[in-house]
């Protein structure tokens, strides 16, 4: 069981990549679109107008505001809007039950593997808040290599990637550990 110190480091690092997820789309939302002046997030979602892209490092990475109402590869797209919104936030919902009871299940000495769990539920919080509040995920992050566009991606994204490799190289650790003579 999770001491008390670390359900602490737990929550403080939730909490931080929670408020870094929000206070960046905060930012986002104000990024230049096309047209000026359109109503956000709807006209966005709807495809009636787009962010246009402001260059970091020229040809390598963009901000560029997008709303994303579904997911990865436009998974549940034949529920309808409102349908795979309630599916979407419930299965976040559960994920984030999930996680925080695997975060405390771990031992003092699982550090990395709280850490991860408090990425990957901080992350994943963060987008639940967004589609909650708007219907869809604020994105701006774009990287690309001059006309090769990655999918864009947010805070939370980059947060819950983090996480899950962090839980990746501990459990290659591990095994390393099982097998060493």
């Amino acid at each position: 069981m999770i001491a008390r110190r670390g359900a602490v480091v737990f929550a403080v690092i939730l909490v931080a990549a929670l408020a870094a997820d929000q206070a960046s789309k905060l930012w986002a939302h104000t990024l230049p679109v096309r047209p000026t002046g359109c109503a956000q997030p709807r006209a966005l979602i709807a495809n009636r107008c787009a962010g246009v892209p402001q260059p970091v490092i020229e040809g390598y990475w963009d901000w560029e505001l997008a709303y994303n109402p579904g997911v990865a590869f436009s998974a549940f797209a034949s529920l309808g809007r409102a349908g795979m919104q309630v599916i979407l936030s419930l299965i976040a919902a559960l994920a984030l039950v999930g996680v925080a009871t695997l975060a405390l299940r771990t031992t003092p000495e699982e550090r990395t593997k709280r850490v991860a769990f408090a990425l990957i539920a901080g992350g994943a919080l963060g987008n639940l808040v967004d589609r909650l509040h708007d219907g869809a995920v604020t994105d701006f992050i774009r990287w690309r290599i001059h006309e090769h566009r990655w999918p864009i991606f947010n805070v939370a994204d980059a947060a819950l990637l983090v996480g899950v490799m962090l839980l990746m190289l501990d459990a290659l650790r591990a095994r390393r550990r099982i097998t060493a003579p």
